[in-house]
C-alpha cells in the first residue's frame, strides 16, 4: 500500500512537472497570450481597434508568426506578422508593448514582452 502511495505521488510530480514545462517552447517563450491594446494598433498590414486580444506565437518552417484574434466580438479583427525572438538573459518581469508614431499618427507595434518569457518579439 505504502509502494502504491509513493507511485502515485511520483506520478502527479512528474504530470504537474511536465505541465508547466510545457508553458513555454523551447524557444523560451509561451505558444499563447492574451493582450490588451487601449487604442487602435498598427500590427503589419492591418490596424487592430482597441480591445482584448489572444495572441499566438506559430513557427512556420525557419518562421516565427504572431497570430492576434481579438476576443468578445462576433466579427473578430485579425492580424499575423512575422517576428523575431530576441533572447533575455532573464525572465522578463512584466508585459510590455512597445510601439511607435508613424507619419500617419498611428501607434505601430515594434515588440512584445511577455512577463516569464526568455525572449521578446521584435516586429
Amino acid at each position: 500500500m505504502r509502494i502504491l502511495k509513493i507511485t502515485m505521488l511520483v506520478a502527479v510530480v512528474l504530470s504537474i512537472s511536465g505541465l508547466l514545462a510545457a508553458k513555454q517552447n523551447k524557444h523560451g517563450v509561451a505558444d499563447v497570450r492574451k493582450i490588451t491594446f487601449s487604442s487602435s494598433m498598427r500590427v503589419g498590414d492591418a490596424v487592430l481597434p482597441q480591445g482584448d486580444y489572444e495572441v499566438r506565437h506559430v513557427m512556420e518552417a525557419d518562421n516565427h508568426i504572431m497570430t492576434f484574434k481579438q476576443l468578445g466580438t462576433n466579427k473578430p479583427a485579425e492580424a499575423r506578422v512575422q517576428c523575431k525572438l530576441v533572447p533575455r538573459e532573464a525572465k522578463a518581469e512584466r508585459d510590455e508593448v512597445i510601439y511607435i508614431i508613424n507619419a500617419a499618427n498611428e501607434k505601430v507595434l515594434q515588440m512584445l514582452r511577455f512577463r516569464g518569457d526568455l525572449a521578446e518579439h521584435v516586429f
